[in-house]
């Protein structure tokens, strides 16, 4: 029976598990997760992230996200509304002796708390109901004076009120003071809002605005619309606003500098963005030829007469060793729930084996 050396037996040994797989890495290597694409049984597609691609990726489908629309900025009146719900306070001032309005030595009568009805009028002794709402407040006033001139010419009506619920609207949170907010006017817009609830809570990432308008909901990001006047909505009463933390966020793995889960930090982040974010490829064991986007798309992208890709699962492969493939990673935009993969150099497992290798040559020196 013929008897190996040591070292044959140790380096014959490394290499059954270079072989099989099994040596141990942090990663999956590029081929790994790609094998397979070409042939007609397979589940997913592979795209290469590159100039001729960018147009055909920008009209597929979004994932990750429900879409929601916004609302432009439209003008309003700059004064205060009447709206059913509201509280007026009514004062007559009349000085004409024998006035049918006023008690013997009177010279005003105080109409206090007068809540408009449903269906925008409130009540008049000796006058009758007289409709209010959608009048300003001086332009009610003048509606009374003039159905008091039939009774009483000489009197005088001062008038001011309280918005009710119709003429306010509620911010329920991210913001410093939440709570039901008063409109000042009919251009009351969603940023006049914040501000007057105190500003956005510091904690909040990329903040995300909420507006609720009866069965409806609309959404934005706060950049967004202090970075576009056009888009500073004008509230209406009973609105509701909620400012929240951005829910979006991708995933990294592999052979980056971190493996964690990341919050969106602005409306879109490119491929060169995020790589920021997670720290980079690790130097030592990272393919920087084969960092991976993995996303899945829903079943409606594969709709015919629908722009989208081949398959619902998708592998975008970007290349960082090539101008185009840098270029190309900062106008390519990751989408929420992506996994953003960097992929083992195969290099990494071959260093693995030169140092089981010297380790085995350690071992068998000292053994001698």
């Amino acid at each position: 029976m013929i008897r190996l050396p040591k070292y044959i037996l140790c380096i014959a040994l490394v290499a059954a598990l270079s072989a099989c797989g099994t040596l141990p890495r942090g990663a999956a290597i590029q081929a790994e997760i790609t094998r397979g694409a070409d042939q007609p049984e397979a589940d997913f597609a592979v795209y290469p992230v590159s100039k001729a691609f960018l147009p055909s990726v920008a009209a597929w489908p979004s994932t990750g996200e429900r879409h929601y629309s916004w609302i432009g900025h439209s003008h309003g009146s700059n004064a205060q509304i009447i709206r059913p719900g509201d509280m007026l306070n009514v004062i007559i001032w009349d000085s004409a002796e024998n006035s049918l309005l006023m008690a013997p030595g009177q010279r005003s009568v105080d109409l206090s708390n007068m809540r408009v009805a449903s269906n925008g009028t409130i009540f008049i002794p000796y006058v009758g109901t007289v409709r209010v709402a959608d009048r300003s407040p001086d332009n009610a006033r003048q509606t009374l004076q003039r159905q008091l001139e039939t009774i009483a010419p000489g009197a005088q009506v001062q008038l001011s009120m309280s918005e009710g619920r119709t003429n306010s609207i509620d911010i329920v949170g991210g913001v410093r003071s939440p709570g039901n907010i008063k409109m000042p006017d009919q251009n009351f817009s969603v940023l006049a809002a914040i501000s007057a609830a105190g500003g956005v809570e510091a904690a909040l990432t990329n903040p995300r605005v909420k507006l609720v308008r009866g069965h409806k909901t609309y959404r934005t990001s706060l950049n967004r619309l202090q970075d576009n006047p056009k888009l500073d909505t004008r509230l209406v009463g009973g609105d509701q606003l909620i400012v929240e933390n951005d829910k979006r966020y991708f995933l990294s793995l592999g052979a980056a500098g971190a493996e964690s889960q990341f919050p969106f930090n602005r409306d879109q982040i490119s491929a060169l963005d995020a790589l920021s974010l997670i720290g980079g490829v690790d130097d030592n064991r990272a393919n920087p030829k084969g960092v991976l986007i993995l996303r899945e798309y829903p079943a409606s992208a594969l709709d015919a007469g629908q722009r989208g890709p081949r398959q619902q699962r998708v592998v975008f492969t970007i290349d960082l060793t090539t101008s185009d493939g840098l270029f190309s990673a900062r106008n390519f935009f990751i989408n929420s729930g992506d996994l953003v993969l960097a992929t083992e150099s195969p290099v990494s497992s071959a260093r693995v084996v030169v140092g089981l290798i010297g380790s085995a040559f350690g071992l068998i020196n000292v053994t001698k």
